[in-house]
């Protein structure tokens, strides 16, 4: 469906009248930049087949590699090898500026043809600089055939019928088909405990999750350009509160039992469609009420769907610990928070806020859309390190106003959807790159002077967006439903306005941000009662996953630094691992001096982190904190920064608090109690290892979040030196004869072929390996004799087999799945196969019976025979070992150290090991980086990244739901 502006007319000369204040005079904004051709190819990393091939395509020569990768194979359109296709970045932003701008005209949003022209140029201008992106949507669909959907957010309504029931799947599937997300509130729907008109019992809410979660995953099936993604709520006062509740924590149970029966359970894995309710994101709505009564500690009612009567009782307290123990469980559910959410809605005359799009920023009526687009904040630092407060305002004015135009041609997946947002004109402006901005300005995101940056540059965007729109409105009229609302709107205005009240600003920078967004609020409130506004919604901040990577965004959304240490792709193909390049310029912010930035940098290459890096000040040390690592923030640190953020958005805030997979289940009640109190729409939490579908998870055991000075005082505290009655030996390499017995053994993973070499000493025990993985000159393959290499040494010092095949098997990750080899037919990832493999062919059985390792006829025995009666060994243990145990090494982090006593009689003393003495298993995580607790890409086989409570892939740009 396409809107005409309500049936009005501009008056002549009523429109908008610009000022050109990014591009110039006289000079396209093209013609100001080197453009140059390259290749984009993409191959298959399993087989090595090339999927997607594009030559000599068109960008500007400060575009990265990864970001013109994104946008060749994700956005230009028209069939690869054909006339058809867009080559240049000129044409796909042509596309979409150009029908902005003739919409504008046709609706009478400019003064004249010249401030179009003005509006075209800065708006190209601020796209081919990076400025800002519109959502994906987007540049999928506006200037083409296809319908010109703008929206990426939906919210739809189901009522307690069938029709509604089997309509809301239709509707659903629609949105889906088009890479797009939809949230809804099943409250309406009788609960299982209630009867139905025919005297029988109701189905439920959670009965028909079932249908609704089948048909999503069918439609993600069918080769959509990612995974279905939807919100389901469920209000914490209905009959079946518990049932829901508990749905994915009970799959999850199903999901690990099947998992260790030998199905492939990885997300994307071949048998997780056996399991219900994965495509969903599942969130109870809470109420001041509940959250009332589990502060007290008393009783809550659950209320009959049809007649409003409390039908049961329950220990709110109780119910609040389900909640947060199926959270911890597998990280559903969130919560959102109903009083607060309704308290800053906008159009209440019209209908309560009862959803929420997937990723819970969007929250508006039900049967309603909303296009976003977001800023770079990056872009706005100036060369002195303040933010461009007044710059940041006039990209906000171009962008909102854009934003409201594609409202007049946009097309929209139902009718409901189309009338709701012609009417309320929803928008839903944010922003990228809030944690690279607060680095550079030496402002650390946990920190009082990062929150308040955050708030006030929120505030101000928000500012702007509505004084805008109250501008909007006096040229072509509020939106539809304003009148009726009009009380209820400008009430939220001045509640916006006093939050920005209470921001208590710290220094320079920020003070210089709020005192414009105080003007703009004062704006608003003027223009606002002349005019009404042109739009029901301004802002939301949106998870940013592809259009961040398009923008070459270090961070996304309002999320920290994922790490300090990333990975840049290459012209020609490949990888290569670089420090963030904000740190530099953050240190330089800090005082520091060339050469201390520059060994600071080196020392964060090799450790990934700042612990003890050379002349760095530790009150410095927070401003380099990120979400995963050695100095991971703290998880309310996460809660704080959205608390500072939410009184500025007409929205919510796409974000999951990270915890370690050590948290409790009380700091998960902590958690959704504290983001209540300050005022959060929605929070979601995510602990770390809690789901199997996930290929590796962060490392164990190691030193996070503790400086390694104190850890060493400590230990040397503990670990006096003192004479040991027995002799031992200190750890000596053992290496292998010039020429040794070796076996090679070539194996396929999951249709990845490769080849292990193991080297034995003459004794028969394992002394090396050699792994041939990838092709020659790889980063694969580099990892691989990194790893090969680690191994080799630790064999040869002494590290018994048996403990690296314990910490290496039941590794998951892809390459995993069927494998050639008769004793081991499933392999969890190629580690698992190889360790398990060099376990068979070097450990004696009663060892292999202990970790549970089997051969083939071994299993065939013990299903004929009752026993794995052991095979008979061919020299593997032909000579004894001296094995150390290397574990009260670990615990008291000393080493063995052989010394001659005066009279000559050998002994042994302890002394402090070095702080930088790592365990095997540790010296392979600083090879391979730190896991993290994210799937692969279902596109390319990259890891992915956690993007708001969404992921995102840094090869391609697939998403795992939002935009």
């Amino acid at each position: 469906m396409t809107e005409t502006v309500s049936g009005k007319t501009a008056k002549a000369g009523a429109g908008l009248k610009l000022e050109r204040i990014f591009s110039t005079e006289g000079v396209h904004p093209y013609d100001e930049l080197t453009w140059e051709r390259r290749d984009v190819v993409q191959t298959n990393w399993k087989t090595g087949v090339t999927v997607f091939e594009q030559r000599g395509v068109e960008y500007p020569d400060f575009w990265s590699v990864n970001a013109s990768t994104i946008v060749t194979t994700k956005y230009f359109r028209g069939a690869v090898g054909t006339d058809a296709r867009e080559w240049s970045l000129k044409q796909l932003i042509d596309r979409i500026v150009k029908t902005y701008t003739k919409a504008g005209v046709d609706h009478g949003y400019f003064a004249s043809a010249a401030d179009a022209e003005v509006f075209e140029h800065e708006l190209t201008w601020l796209l081919v600089h990076q400025y800002f992106s519109f959502n994906s949507p987007v540049w999928f669909n506006v200037g083409t055939p296809s319908p010109q959907q703008v929206s990426a957010c939906f919210i739809l309504s189901v009522d307690d019928s069938m029709d509604s029931i089997l309509n809301w799947y239709k509707e659903e599937g629609f949105i889906f088909k088009g890479g797009s997300g939809a949230g809804l509130n099943l409250s309406r729907i009788r609960s299982s405990k209630e009867l139905l008109s025919s005297g029988g019992t109701a189905s439920g809410p959670v009965s028909f999750m079932r249908g609704a979660d089948a048909s999503a995953g069918t439609i993600k099936s069918g080769g959509a350009t990612r995974r279905a993604a939807k919100m389901v709520v469920l209000d914490v006062d209905h009959p079946d509160i518990e049932e829901f509740v508990m749905t994915k924590a009970r799959e999850e149970d199903k999901i690990r039992a099947l998992r260790d029966a030998g199905f492939d359970m990885d997300l994307g894995g071949a048998d997780i469609t056996s399991v219900q309710y994965q495509n969903a994101n599942n969130s109870v709505r809470v109420n001041d009420a509940f959250m009332r009564a589990v502060e007290d500690g008393t009783e809550f009612g659950l209320r009959s769907r049809g007649t409003g009567e409390v039908i049961e009782t329950v220990d709110a307290r109780d119910l609040f610990r389900k909640i947060s123990q199926a959270a911890w469980e597998c990280a559903d559910p969130g919560l959102q928070y109903d009083d607060t959410i309704n308290d800053w809605h906008t159009n209440p005359e019209t209908g309560r806020i009862t959803a929420s799009n997937p990723c819970s920023e969007y929250m508006s009526l039900d049967n309603s859309s909303c296009n976003l687009a977001s800023l770079n904040l990056l872009k706005f630092l100036k060369d002195d390190d303040t933010f461009d407060a007044e710059l940041f305002a006039k990209a906000v004015e171009f962008i909102i106003t854009a934003m409201d135009i594609s409202i007049c041609f946009a097309d929209f997946p139902t009718e409901a959807i189309g009338q709701t947002t012609v009417d309320y004109r929803q928008l839903g402006i944010g922003y990228a790159n809030l944690g690279a901005l607060l680095m550079a300005m030496g402002l650390g995101y946990d920190s009082d002077g990062g929150r308040a940056m955050a708030a006030t540059i929120t505030s101000l965007m928000t500012g702007t967006s509505y004084k805008r729109s109250a501008e909007l409105a006096g040229i072509v009229g509020p939106y539809n439903g304003y009148a009726r609302n009009a009380e209820a709107h400008k009430r939220v205005m001045r509640k916006h306005q006093a939050a920005n009240d209470t921001v208590r600003t710290l220094g320079i920078a920020d003070r210089q941000v709020h005192q414009l967004a105080t003007q703009a609020w004062a704006d608003v409130q003027e223009i606002g009662a002349a005019n009404g506004f042109r739009n029901a919604q301004a802002s939301v901040l949106a998870p940013t996953g592809t259009i961040g990577f398009m923008m070459d965004c270090d961070t996304t959304g309002i999320e920290p630094d994922f790490s300090l240490v990333k990975f840049k792709k290459l012209v020609g193909g490949g990888s290569m691992q670089i420090v963030n390049q904000t740190i530099p310029r953050a240190l330089r912010k800090l005082g520091y001096v060339d050469e201390q930035v520059e060994a600071i940098v080196a020392y964060i290459a090799e450790h990934g982190h700042v612990i003890d890096a050379p002349s760095l000040k530790t009150e410095h040390y927070e401003v380099f904190d990120t979400a995963m690592g050695a100095r991971a923030l703290a998880p309310m640190g996460h809660v704080r920064m959205m608390a500072a953020a939410q009184p500025f958005l007409s929205g919510a805030i796409s974000k999951t608090v990270n915890l370690p997979e050590s948290a409790t289940v009380e700091e998960i009640e902590d958690i959704y109690l504290q983001s209540w109190k300050l005022g959060l729409k929605a929070t979601a939490v995510y602990r770390d290892n809690c789901k199997v579908g996930q290929p590796l998870a962060t490392g164990k055991g190691d030193n996070k979040g503790e400086d390694s000075n104190a850890s060493a005082a400590a230990v040397v505290t503990e670990a006096e030196p003192k004479v040991i009655e027995k002799i031992v030996y200190a750890p000596t390499r053992n290496r292998l004869p010039k020429s040794r017995i070796a076996r090679t053994t070539s194996f396929t993973v999951g249709g990845a072929e490769g080849y292990m070499t193991s080297g034995a000493h003459e004794d028969g025990s394992l002394g090396e390996i050699f792994l041939k993985l990838g092709k020659q000159g790889s980063t694969l393959a580099g990892v691989m004799d990194a790893f090969s290499i680690a191994i080799s040494i630790g064999l040869q010092y002494g590290v018994p087999l048996e403990t690296f095949v314990s910490k290496y098997t039941n590794q998951r990750f892809e390459p995993a799945g069927l494998t050639d080899d008769a004793d081991i037919r499933m392999a969890q990832s190629v580690m698992d196969y190889v360790f398990r493999r060099l376990a068979l062919d070097y450990l004696p059985f009663e060892t292999r019976e202990g970790l549970g390792i089997y051969s083939a006829d071994e299993r065939q025995r013990y299903l004929e025979t009752g026993s794995y009666e052991p095979v008979p060994e061919t020299g593997n243990n032909a000579g004894e070992l001296i094995e150390i145990d290397l574990a009260p090494v670990a615990e008291t982090a000393s080493v063995v150290e052989t010394v001659e006593a005066p009279d000559a009689e050998e002994v042994a003393v302890a002394k402090p090991a070095p702080a930088t003495a790592h365990t095997s298993a540790e010296l392979l995580e600083q090879i391979t980086g730190t896991a993290v607790d994210s799937p692969l890409c279902f596109t390319c086989g990259t890891k992915m990244r956690p993007a708001g409570s969404c992921y995102v892939c840094e090869g391609c740009g697939s998403t795992s739901g939002c935009s």
